[in-house]
């Protein structure tokens, strides 16, 4: 094993994030504003839905569900159900809601499961992204262009184009229903006036627009879950009592037999590059507009790139332990099962059942729901893109990878905490 016996120097070299500075710089103004917004449903096209609907603290900033319930959905986390008559949910949003810890750090460099948005000049603007050259100016990180992407999806929260003026907008150009959305948030004389007073360049709320939103929210998301004192941290500066040694035997396993810091590499632990691990296949997919079955081929449907086929970003792993289930379709309800898979997915997924899905009950879904799992053809594709090689650990040293992993789990008291109220009125999740 790489680390046997070297205790807190088996990472020499390696820099925790015990800096503010690895971080978005810090406003409390602009972190105030953007934790009202966060919370608020007025940036939903139907106003029924906010950021913290799905990336809610109470579920580690996920929504405890493997495919989240956006649009037309009531209730919150694990008890949020599917809705009922004309409203309800016309489709399951295609992936597991992903965490938000440590999204602020400024080491990161590209965005979503599929890496649809990362830094790149080739519109233009700075950035690859959905809205091409579309995209607005004035964003201040990737994580304040990452926040307004999910306020025009119609499934999460824009909705359908014949209930609101967002949806419409968004089905004529993505970048149609920013300047509505900003218009809805500015009139608003408290948020107007916050604007004005949180930002040096907005002297009158009608200057405020999407990327001055979305700064807000990134000011917000990076100040409130930030993931930088874990025991692993205070074991890596020199404390060797801060772990117990299970979890010790953990991080040595991680970091030799195990090879899972070949793609995990701290400190964010994850080296933001794609694999495919062939999880099993289930839900509506992120599918093109020319894919005739439900799949969902991971970075491919943004590059366009057949080598990049069924590959999802490295998820980061700080405070992992809180934000179950795991893998991009959110596959597997517990770190067991999800380090099983990596260490045999070919074995995982032949004993993979859909019970281990946490789908709220959708009758008029269930036909879809597992269908391409019935394509014979697209699950040999999927099985032989698999980039991991099996690993041959036993359920001891499984479970010392699970204490590690709990390991990596901070203080998670809240800085900003939920609102007691928002700006708009509207009643909070």
């Amino acid at each position: 094993m790489l680390c046997t016996g070297l205790g807190a120097s088996a990472f020499a070299g390696e820099t925790p994030y015990d800096d503010p500075n690895d971080f978005l710089p810090y406003d409390a103004k602009q972190a105030a504003l953007g934790q009202l917004l966060f919370y608020d449903k007025i940036l939903s096209g139907n106003k029924n839905i906010a950021c913290s609907t799905c990336h809610h603290p109470d579920f580690g900033t996920g929504d405890g569900l493997s495919l989240g319930i956006g649009e037309g959905g009531v209730g919150l986390g694990t008890n949020r159900h599917a809705g009922t008559g004309d409203s309800r949910i016309k489709k399951r949003i295609p992936r597991n809601a992903p965490a938000l810890w440590n999204l602020g750090a400024k080491d990161i460099n590209v965005m979503f499961h599929d890496g649809r948005l990362s830094f790149s000049d080739v519109y233009g603007n700075g950035l690859d992204s959905p809205a091409q050259e579309w995209l607005p100016e004035g964003f201040t990180s990737i994580l304040a262009a990452q926040a307004i992407f999910p306020l025009v999806a119609q499934f999460e929260m824009a909705g359908n184009p014949s209930e609101n003026e967002i949806a419409g907008a968004v089905h004529d150009r993505i970048d149609a229903a920013w300047p509505i959305l900003a218009k809805r948030v500015r009139v608003i004389p408290e948020y107007g006036q916050r604007f004005v007073d949180a930002y040096r360049h907005i002297q009158t709320p009608e200057q405020v627009t999407i990327a001055d939103i979305g700064n807000a929210l990134a000011s917000f998301i990076s100040f409130e879950w930030r993931s930088m004192d874990s025991p692993f941290d205070a074991y890596l500066m020199g404390d060797e009592t801060a772990m117990i040694p299970d979890q010790i035997a953990g991080m040595e396993l991680f970091m030799g037999r195990g090879n899972c810091a070949s793609c995990h590499v701290e400190p964010l632990f994850s080296d933001q590059k794609f694999y495919a691990l062939g999880l099993p296949a289930f839900g509506p997919g992120r599918t093109r507009t020319f894919d005739f079955i439900a799949r969902d081929v991971g970075k491919m449907g943004h590059s366009d790139d057949l080598a990049d086929a069924y590959r999802f970003r490295t998820p980061m792993l700080r405070n992992v332990a809180l934000t179950a289930p795991y893998g991009h379709n959110g596959a597997y309800p517990d770190l067991r099962g999800i380090i099983e898979h990596h260490l045999n997915p070919e074995k995982s997924r032949a004993n993979w059942h859909p019970d281990l899905a946490a789908l709220p009950d959708a009758p008029w879904l269930a036909e879809i729901d597992f269908i391409v799992q019935q394509d014979t053809r697209e699950m040999a594709r999927q099985a032989r893109a698999i980039d991991i090689k099996p690993v041959d650990l036993d359920d001891m040293e499984i479970d010392q990878l699970i204490a590690f992993m709990h390991a990596l789990t901070s203080d998670t008291r809240q800085r900003l905490g939920i609102p007691n109220s928002v700006p708009s009125g509207l009643p909070l999740d």
